[in-house]
């Protein structure tokens, strides 16, 4: 039973669906202790291995259709990974974003030839999914992009820099956004995918060194006059590539909300045996009304986000998820994220400021939800939009 003593909304309570969550939790009991956790945070980086662990027990393309080498499951199935990530601490590990990002772009807009090429082979974990859109002068601004992919008879010429990517320093398929016809701003953008083992003038720059989220080999990306063959253009014309984007942002946005939520779980779990067993002046945290209060306040914020979530996740199994409701999502629960774990932090005390404890790491890892799939003040803006 979760901390937060809640019912799921009724899509979450199937009883597959249950299953499956035992399932995942199962697998990441044993393939990602803690102790392999570690390693991957000290290295920068998710070994291979995992990867082709999490494809046997059938774990990448959990939405995509059987037909192209998926389980035929869908968005709760992701929620499931998500969550179970988070609450299980596997840091670091980008399955979500090879899932949930990466390869509904090649479903809903890929040719069929497309589909059949690339998501079995995302399935069976022999390609791992990025998206490159964050350039060192353009983040949110997507329309700011400069990269540019230029036809040459029946290729494109990809030239460029990208920074920020997730699975960086692993990914073998990546879609790049690029200007196709820089003239045109934002309809000039199209989405490319770069098989890196493919190609020429592709090079990975630093797996960066981040404040958090260590285990993520978070990259520079270099396209230096990358030929890749037009077949490779995601959608049947150039120009697409900005609706193509705005049209999956919302689901990138309602994944980050599905991930802070369960991180907040995690952290009010952890802190609630912690402040049971601590003792100070004679008797447990708990038992000081400080603690009490400002646990109680934390549980009835998550509670809410918990609702508000499951609201979302409800909407976009029927298809009315709006841009701008995911965006409030986003911004309020990865707000609340950074709060709800800075309180918990506190009452951690020193030891809470220690990266050897959980939550010291959480407090470290959350901050980012704050700015990737666009920055909170970028959510606020598109809300306002709707006034």
């Amino acid at each position: 039973m979760s901390v937060l003593n809640i019912d799921r909304c009724e899509p979450m309570q199937d009883e597959e669906i249950r299953m499956f969550e035992d399932q995942i939790g199962r697998f990441f009991d044993q393939h990602a202790p803690e102790t392999r956790v570690a390693s991957w945070r000290a290295a920068g980086v998710v070994e291979r291995a995992m990867w082709t662990e999490a494809a046997e027990a059938g774990l990448l393309c959990l939405s995509m259709p059987e037909a192209y080498g998926g389980i035929g499951g869908d968005y709760r199935h992701e929620v499931v990974l998500m969550e179970q990530l988070g609450k299980k601490g596997v840091d670091g590990f980008g399955a979500s974003l090879h899932n949930s990002i990466v390869a509904p772009y090649i479903l809903h807009y890929g040719s069929e030839e497309q589909k059949q090429k690339w998501l079995p082979r995302m399935a069976s974990g022999e390609l791992i999914g990025a998206i490159a859109m964050s350039e060192p002068a353009a983040g949110s601004d997507l329309q700011g992009i400069k990269t540019t992919a230029k036809k040459d008879g029946n290729h494109y010429v990809i030239s460029g820099q990208k920074t920020f990517i997730t699975n960086g320093q692993t990914a073998n398929l990546i879609i790049v956004v690029a200007k196709t016809d820089p003239s045109l701003g934002a309809k000039g953008t199209s989405l490319i995918i770069v098989e890196t083992d493919e190609v020429e003038g592709f090079a990975r720059g630093r797996n960066l060194d981040k404040v958090g989220q260590d285990a993520q080999d978070t990259s520079e990306l270099f396209f230096n006059d990358v030929r890749v063959p037009t077949s490779n253009l995601i959608g049947a014309e150039e120009g697409r590539g900005f609706v193509q984007l705005m049209q999956q942002l919302p689901q990138e946005r309602l994944n980050i909300a599905v991930q802070g939520v369960a991180t907040i779980e995690r952290a009010l779990e952890v802190t609630i045996a912690y402040v049971k067993e601590r003792k100070a002046f004679g008797q447990r945290l708990i038992d000081f009304q400080n603690t009490q209060f400002k646990l109680a306040e934390c549980k009835t914020e998550a509670t809410v986000a918990r609702t508000f979530v499951d609201r979302l996740i409800a909407l976009h199994l029927e298809g009315k998820l709006d841009a701008a409701t995911a965006s409030m999502a986003k911004y309020w629960v990865s707000d609340l994220e950074n709060k709800i774990i800075d309180e918990c932090l506190q009452l951690f005390g020193g030891y809470g400021f220690m990266n050897e404890y959980p939550i010291g790491r959480m407090y470290r890892d959350s901050r980012v939800q704050r700015i990737y799939g666009g920055s909170n003040e970028i959510m606020k803006v598109l809300i306002a939009r709707t006034l």
